[in-house]
């Protein structure tokens, strides 16, 4: 019988992504022209926010472990 796993967040989503992908031996190449995130330091609405800007590409590699 098959399973069903239901995604509830976008930080599960983000893993079982990598995870499929991963074994695959794919490269996920994000890239970003100027883009503007805020990084709150506490999670209530008032807390202060960092900016960070992003600008260049982020890479992530994945390669399957060599079998010995």
């Amino acid at each position: 019988m098959a399973t069903t796993n239901t995604t509830r967040t976008w930080p599960e989503l983000a893993v079982g992504l990598f995870d499929q992908l991963t074994e695959r031996d794919a490269e996920i190449a994000y890239q970003f022209d100027e883009m503007q995130v805020g990084i709150p330091s506490a999670a209530s609405p008032d807390a202060d926010v960092a900016r960070w800007h992003l600008n260049g590409t982020v890479r992530v590699t994945t390669r399957r472990g060599v079998e010995s």
